[in-house]
């Protein structure tokens, strides 16, 4: 007997038949796919179609590594190996501390017992797909990790809260941009109250509109941290600064060819103004990427490796905001910090009715215990000083002991703020509130870039998220859909006025993990409670009132988060790749070190910027290097080159797309095919607009199934 039919007659498989074989569902047809024996893999898979598992080299040492399970495959018959093992112990699954399985791109190893895995083999209508059992009508089975996936309803209660809960989680990333850049455009706290609410009712109308005529997946949109360094660097510009902080400008009107009506503004209004011109411009180009199919042909030269630095790039951008300004009250500040941290690492794996509260929770908690330890130190007179005022500006004090505590009667107290008392207990955001847009060229052209930004930070997102809680990652009409009706979206918040664009939230994958809530009816009925909140204007007064130290403390942490989310859309590709190393470690420092160049250059270290110091990064356009012959262009070089996220993207997209790589090592995103998803019906279903929408724009194959 030969040595082959040995193997056969000892291995743990029968000998195979020489039955014909099953052909494979339409799916598997069209995209040769072969099932994994094992039936278990990621759910971080990237969405790629791999093949039978063979032997791997490593791609740095040439090694083939040691089977993790005890057994190998040898001309297509599995052969077990022998593995000590202790006895009555299994070797359970690897999963993070957020129950998301393990995202290292391999497959999970098998439990490993005493005797001879046991391998369920799947049934006759059945095949296997990224790890889930699907039949020959293409439903799959539920992720093992979510609680309620993209299409479940349990029932109105449940839903409401998990929906409530979703919002509430990511709070956080909804009302910090307005508190700073209310602020940086000389806005009082009525202002900034007005813009809050503002900014939670055009997130919530967005968010239904993009769950049910973008991606339909289950994504918060709001104003990103992309959008901010942008505005920043417009809100800086000379000819804004150039106002005087309350002094009111007039302007005429013509209303009539002979009738003119005088109004006056004051310098937010003017800036806020120049934004919606500038945001309504850009998102009309992302409106167009999409919705003329060319985010299609752009996504090709996107890929993890392209995402990951620059949406790491976002976070490392404001690392001279976030501590300088928790200095100014330290012992507030780092306790904001330190409270976060405990909150999100340490006491993580904390349930209460079977929710990680404190890991959910941790942004909200954390300001909600830091805000009262403030409250109570400045109740207690630790912040009072004999015959000083808060309320008078340090330039008009008299004595010197109070100029010498004014900052820290301005940072650390929490009762100087009059928001929450004169906002009134209803008001409605409509648009244009702030007056009618100005249009310059020379800042459109720059929210156009950053536009595009926001365009690669959805496309992460998408990808990530539908592994989560769809069938399949969405099709390129899918995908280029939801980017235009993102640039719609972002037309809206620049028509009410929110100071950014409105885009796909990065933190939706992580809130999406962690609560295990992926149902898009959850996240529209915590859209409609958004809404309705936005209406209460005494809510958004309540906001505004947050102390200053606070929301650098909450920022710190929001910042260093995202960057940790950019990063980690690496582990889609081969991270131990010296290739994708070098692309990824030169994208982040040239992201820092080139704007730094802009930033410093022609500024003497003993000149008198007016701007404070944590703003003085985004006033290169009045000093940076290029000086052509005609400004608005110089303006525009000197704001793109000076973004962080700019240079990232532009390093990451050149160097990924032109250095040779295996599609695996790059770990190139795999979007289905539009006409394998038509056949498919739970991608169908997860995709599909409501309505029968579908149905009269069929005809417009690139921005659809």
């Amino acid at each position: 007997m030969s040595n082959s039919d040995s193997d056969l007659r000892h291995g743990s498989w029968p000998p195979p038949t020489d039955a014909k074989p099953i052909p494979p569902s339409s799916w598997a047809k069209k995209t040769g796919f072969k099932p994994k024996f094992s039936g278990e893999t990621n759910a971080s898979d990237s969405g790629q179609i791999k093949p039978e598992p063979q032997p791997q080299l490593d791609l740095e040492a040439g090694r083939v590594p040691p089977p993790a399970n005890g057994v190998v495959q040898s001309n297509n018959v599995t052969i077990p190996v022998s593995v000590p093992v202790v006895k009555d112990q299994t070797v359970k699954k690897r999963r993070d501390s957020d129950g998301v399985p393990s995202t290292n791109g391999q497959a999970n190893p098998a439990p490993v017992t005493d005797q001879t895995p046991q391998v369920r083999r799947t049934l006759r209508h059945e095949e296997v797909v990224d790890g889930l059992v699907v039949d020959d009508e293409g439903l799959a089975s539920r992720h093992p990790h979510m609680k309620y996936e993209l299409r479940d309803f349990p029932g109105l209660v449940p839903i409401s809260v998990y929906g409530i809960q979703h919002f509430v989680s990511m709070l956080g990333s909804l009302i910090l941009i307005p508190l700073v850049i209310v602020p940086a455009m000389g806005g009082s706290h009525e202002e900034t109250a007005k813009v809050v609410s503002t900014v939670l009712f055009v997130s919530g109308l967005t968010t239904l509109l993009h769950i049910n005529f973008g991606s339909r997946l289950p994504l918060i949109q709001g104003p990103s941290f992309v959008y901010l360094a942008p505005a920043l660097a417009i809100i800086n510009s000379p000819e804004l600064q150039a106002l005087n902080g309350n002094v009111c400008m007039f302007v005429y009107i013509k209303l009539h060819p002979k009738v003119f009506k005088k109004i006056f503004l004051f310098k937010f209004q003017h800036i806020m103004r120049e934004l919606q011109g500038a945001i309504i411009i850009g998102s009309a180009f992302q409106a167009f990427l999409g919705y003329t199919g060319l985010m299609s042909l752009l996504i090709r030269l996107i890929n993890p490796v392209v995402v990951s630095p620059t949406i790491a790039a976002v976070g490392l951008s404001f690392f001279s905001y976030g501590f300088p300004l928790v200095g100014t009250c330290l012992e507030i500040g780092a306790v904001q910090i330190l409270v976060v941290i405990v909150f999100s690492l340490y006491l993580r794996k904390i349930s209460v009715l079977g929710h990680r509260i404190f890991l959910i929770y941790a942004i909200p908690l954390g300001l909600a215990i830091t805000w009262a330890y403030a409250f109570l130190l400045t109740e207690s007179g630790f912040y009072s000083y004999q015959g000083c005022d808060v309320n008078i500006p340090a330039s008009n004090m008299l004595s010197e002991h109070c100029r010498k505590h004014f900052s820290r009667m301005k940072h650390c107290r929490v009762d100087t703020s009059q928001a929450l008392k004169s906002s009134p207990w209803f008001r409605f955001p409509y648009p244009l509130q702030w007056g009618t847009p100005v249009f310059h060229w020379k800042m459109a052209l720059v929210m156009c870039v950053v536009s595009l930004i926001t365009s690669v930070d959805s496309v992460g997102s998408y990808h990530a998220s539908s592994l989560l809680v769809a069938s399949r990652p969405p099709t390129p009409g899918v995908l280029s859909r939801g980017i235009g009706l993102e640039g719609i979206s972002s037309v809206l918040a620049g028509l009410w006025g929110t100071g950014t664009g409105s885009t796909t939230l990065t933190e939706n994958v992580h809130t999406i993990a962690v609560t295990k809530m992926g149902s898009r009816m959850a996240v529209q009925l915590g859209a409609c409670f958004l809404i309705l909140l936005s209406v209460i204007g005494k809510f958004g007064g309540f906001i505004a009132s947050i102390p200053e130290v606070m929301v650098a403390g909450l920022l710190c942490f929001m910042w260093a988060m995202l960057t940790a989310w950019g990063l980690s859309n690496l582990r889609y590709s081969e991270a131990g790749s010296s290739r994708n190393i070098i692309i990824v470690g030169l994208s982040l420092f040239f992201s820092l070190s080139i704007p730094a160049y802009f930033q410093q250059y022609g500024i003497s270290p003993n000149s008198n910027v007016s701007v404070p110091s944590y703003f003085q990064p985004y006033i290169v356009a009045s000093h940076g290097p290029f000086h052509l012959k005609y400004g608005g262009l110089s303006y525009v070089l000197n704001t793109l080159c000076s973004l962080h996220m700019v240079i990232a993207f532009l390093v990451a997209v050149i160097l990924d797309n032109t250095v040779p790589g295996s599609q695996q090592e790059r770990g190139v995103y795999v979007w289905p095919e539009p006409e394998v998803a038509r056949r498919e019906p739970a991608v169908a279903k997860d995709y599909e607009l409501p309505w029968r929408v579908g149905r009269v724009f069929r005809w417009v194959k690139w921005v659809g199934l």
